[in-house]
């Protein structure tokens, strides 16, 4: 089917097949209404999600005359759930419209606009005024749209352009044609859109929060327009701890006496009020909470350096979760369907998650804060990697990635050699550092995956460090290690795994590893299309090949220096079918019985070491 629009053709995506549990569940005139930023909370917002109009012009159009589709915001127009599934290309400038009138109390106030991802580079008006721009397809932003208001109705317009993989901006694994694993992209909003108010122009714009289990101390930075008085009052949901003042944009030590420390057997979080006041009243007010943690890299009594976790040696084990689901793409159909994959991952034993080439909504980290699942994090990066396809074979056969990121030819291999390609990542990776500081639960970094997009690692390593001390670095996960970071980390696939290279004193991390495939036909996303690295023809026998690697292969690394490892991958996405769940997470492969009973297993063993060798 074709569907012209404004002079653009635009073809419509492969008819959507298979859908999750909730998608018949939606209300897609207020579609995710949860309050979308848990860790700075204030009471004053309105949730802009809906029924937009809609339309699709050549990208060097100016508004169209007119908007002839609906769409739900926050839904991509590629997926399902935006009843569109359209294919938008680097011809395409979509636009986006909708009226509002402001609460009834709200006049008299600052108006924010808040947008928690849109991808990937938009412009702003209200009332025809220009409010703002911004580019950048993961992070949220906001603009004070307060001059711009009128006291009845507002028009909103949000145009945006979408490049895809055309071009070197971050994308993670988004494609124009998607293939095995790369997959349908998400274009335009594709998050919460919503209204906040303040009192005052001066008001508590972030929050940084960096907790130190071992001084028993948390750092506050309060930010604001302007300095003022705020006082901070710690509590649980039993008793005030402590009350302490301070002036913003300064940071502040607050003693947390006796502190119940956050770990995935107990991850307590704190509650924190913020006042700001001056002249004796208070102008604003947010709740948040942090979680008391420490995270390093040490050498033990086994010999071999760790990861710890407040100052106790520790092994990860989780799965490569990549955050997409058929009904709607990158972003969730529901809030219930975050918590379901983080609440499985729990269930069966996993106390790690690795969040691939991906940064999620605000409230994907605050489920897993209050879970106690430890995250790893990928920077989300280009698909371009350094290595052809022999060259990857040959680095997942010999486990000797060795080649240098940092001259003129490995940039072009990578899709680097303007410099603006590599300004914008850097960019990017510190923005989405500031924008996840802090989740307690995330404790490692990971700026590169498997090359792509891979220049000066050592660096940008430095650079990480230098930005956040307080957590790990995987430096370039997978292949073109450079000698940096807190780990040696390996992606086996197929092959049997192997043991950590001799004379590297880092932690060895298998950062991906198993890829086993059980491809159920009534839950393909197409059903004459799947990718997969090992296939089993039944439930029994995947289950004995996964107990097999597990029982034979990975947990025998553990005395031998393995500190970590992922296995890819909790669910099925597109045509890829290594999932733990199929893509519709309607059916789980692997049993949450045999899941939990592997990974006692492996935690017994690596305590038992550790107590042996203390």
């Amino acid at each position: 089917m074709r569907i012209t629009q404004t002079g653009t053709q635009m073809k419509r995506q492969n008819p959507q097949t298979i859908s999750t549990p909730w998608k018949d569940t939606i209300k897609l005139d207020n579609p995710l209404p949860e309050y979308p930023r848990p860790q700075l909370v204030r009471k004053d917002w309105w949730s802009l999600n809906g029924f937009w109009s809609f339309a699709v012009t050549h990208k060097d159009s100016q508004k169209p005359a007119s908007f002839d589709m609906k769409i739900p915001v926050p839904f991509a127009p590629e997926t399902a759930l935006s009843g569109l599934e359209l294919r938008i290309t680097p011809d395409h400038r979509m636009w986006y419209q909708r009226t509002f009138h402001l609460p009834g109390d709200w006049p008299g106030k600052r108006v924010f606009l808040n947008f928690e991802a849109v991808d990937w580079q938009c412009t702003c008006l209200i009332n025809g005024k220009r409010v703002g721009d911004h580019t950048g397809g993961y992070i949220p932003f906001s603009f004070d749209i307060t001059d711009a208001l009128d006291a009845g109705e507002n028009e909103l317009l949000l145009s945006v352009w979408d490049p895809t993989d055309s071009h070197w901006q971050q994308l993670g694994k988004q494609a124009l044609n998607p293939d095995k694993i790369y997959y349908t992209a998400t274009s335009g909003i594709w998050q919460t859109v919503w209204l906040e108010a303040t009192r005052t122009e001066n008001h508590i714009s972030d929050l940084k929060l960096t907790p130190n289990s071992v001084s028993g101390t948390l750092e506050l930075l309060i930010i604001t327009p302007e300095s003022d008085e705020f006082t901070a009052i710690v509590s649980t949901s039993e008793n005030e701890l402590c009350r302490i003042n301070g002036l913003s944009n300064q940071p502040l030590t607050i003693p947390v006496s006796k502190p119940r420390i956050w770990s995935p057997q107990d991850p307590f979080l704190y509650d924190l009020t913020i006042l700001l006041h001056r002249d004796n009243e208070n102008i604003d007010r947010v709740e948040s909470y942090f979680g008391m943690r420490s995270v390093s890299a040490q050498n033990t009594g086994s010999g071999f350096k760790r990861i710890c976790l407040n100052g106790s040696p520790v092994f990860l084990h989780g799965p490569l979760d990549q955050g997409y689901w058929p009904e709607s793409g990158m972003t969730p159909p529901c809030d219930e369907a975050l918590l379901f994959d983080l609440q499985k991952t729990r269930e069966m034993g996993f106390n790690m998650v690795r969040k691939h080439i991906k940064v999620e909504s605000r409230r994907w980290y605050y489920h897993a804060d209050r879970l106690g699942l430890v995250v790893i994090q990928d920077m989300v990066n280009s698909t371009k990697s350094i290595a052809g396809e022999l060259e990857t074979t040959l680095l997942v056969a010999t486990g000797k990635p060795q080649r240098r990121d940092d001259n003129p030819k490995s940039y072009k291999k990578a899709g680097r050699s303007e410099p603006e390609s590599r300004e914008g990542f850097e960019s990017e990776l510190k923005e989405m550092m500031d924008h996840l500081h802090n989740s307690p639960s995330l404790m490692i970094w990971v700026p590169f995956n498997e090359s792509w997009g891979q220049f000066d690692a050592k660096r940008i390593c430095d650079l990480v460090r230098k930005k956040d001390h307080t957590r790990l670095i995987d430096h370039a996960s997978g292949w073109y290690d450079q000698g940096c970071g807190d780990f040696v980390s390996r992606h086996r696939y197929v092959l049997k795994l192997k043991k950590p290279p001799a004379g590297d004193n880092r932690i060895y991390f298998i950062s991906e590893y198993g890829g086993y495939s059980l491809v159920l036909e009534s839950h393909l996303w197409q059903s004459d299309k799947s990718f997969k690295y090992k296939t089993y023809k039944d439930r029994e026998s995947l289950e004995n090949a996964f107990e097999r690697l597990i029982r034979k292969q990975l947990l025998p690394l553990i005395e031998k220096g393995l500190g970590a490892a992922v296995y890819t991958q909790l669910a099925d996405v597109e045509i890829e079918c290594n999932g733990i769940f199929t893509y519709d997470r309607k059916v789980q492969k692997i049993s949450t019985s045999l899941l939990n009973s592997l990974n006692r297993e492996l935690y017994r063993q690596f305590d038992l070491l550790e107590k042996q060798q203390a």
